[in-house]
């Protein structure tokens, strides 16, 4: 304590932003065992256990709202999440340290956009009215509705989430590189091995670690795949299309003003979390790696 004060300190404010954003809400999650509504105090709002959780799953938007959440989740897990892997791999491959820092720096600037500029800008290529379209009517071809088409949405959402995060979620796998011997490269070289051995037999076990810690994490949030990002573009491609579990409790809770079944919403959707979350971790120790926690000693 006396040694990190200075580092103790300087945590101070984040640790103050998780206790009061996070984990304080936390207890607000009893409303979903109420007939809560915003003239209440939570110690005057009725007890009805568990009756808006049966109301929940008995409500045929809520249905839909979990199938394209899971649909969409899918999606991402398996298109998006070897995109940072690829991308750190080519940054480490770079010799020209001019280049490497100026792809960087190209990839991660995205991230700090926000969802209204990034819909913005993807309209303004694939919209209607889109830089693509009207090239190709110029061609003499038809143009295509990317930004309005139910039935590629998944894929539209995809490519939005790479565009913006993919460079950020690559400065981890970086890190990782970082972090291995360049000895093992230099032995494997002087064996014979080529570069795709090195890659396959060095580089991807030891980043091993890190991306099922990665995995895990992103299997804990599966069921948050954006609020923004839907919300914005829910009239281009229709209320059913855009609607996930995120919308389906503002629009329920907020708008409808059926609060407690918005807060059972959410609170389903973290515990689903929560269990994937120690099923994953558990898979994880059965391969060998640490996870995201280690149980007690046997």
């Amino acid at each position: 304590m006396r040694r990190d004060w200075q580092m103790l300190v300087l945590m101070i404010p984040g640790a103050l932003a998780l206790l009061l954003f996070f984990y304080i809400p936390i207890f607000g999650n009893v409303i979903a065992f109420q007939d809560y509504q915003p003239y209440y105090t939570i110690s005057e709002a009725p007890f009805v256990g568990l009756t808006k959780f049966v109301e929940l799953f008995q409500d045929d938007r809520f249905g839909l709202a979990l199938r394209n959440t899971l649909i969409y989740a899918a999606f991402q897990l398996v298109l998006f999440f070897p995109l940072p892997i690829l991308l750190a791999l080519i940054v480490d491959s770079m010799m020209s340290q001019r280049l490497r820092k100026a792809f960087q720096s190209i990839v991660y600037l995205p991230h700090f956009l926000s969802w209204v500029l990034v819909i913005a800008l993807f309209q303004q290529m694939l919209g209607g009215a889109g830089l693509i379209n009207q090239a190709m009517v110029r061609s003499g071809l038809d143009p295509i509705p990317f930004m309005t088409n139910s039935d590629s949405f998944a894929l539209l959402i995809v490519a939005e989430v790479a565009w913006k995060d993919a460079g950020w979620g690559m400065i981890i796998f970086l890190a990782a590189l970082a972090s291995i011997d360049q000895s093992l490269y230099e032995s494997a070289a002087s064996d014979g091995a080529g570069r795709f051995r090195r890659t396959w037999h060095i580089t991807l076990p030891g980043m091993r670690p890190v991306i099922v810690l990665l995995l895990i994490l992103n299997l804990g949030s599966i069921l948050t795949v954006g609020f923004e990002q839907f919300i914005l573009q829910r009239d281009a491609v229709g209320a059913d299309t855009a609607e996930v579990l995120d919308t389906y409790s503002y629009y329920t809770g907020v708008i409808g003003g059926d609060w407690s079944i918005g807060a059972a919403a959410g609170l389903a959707k973290g515990i689903v979390g929560t269990i994937l979350i120690l099923l994953a971790n558990k898979v994880a120790h059965l391969l060998g790696e640490d996870g995201i926690y280690r149980g007690r000693p046997q």
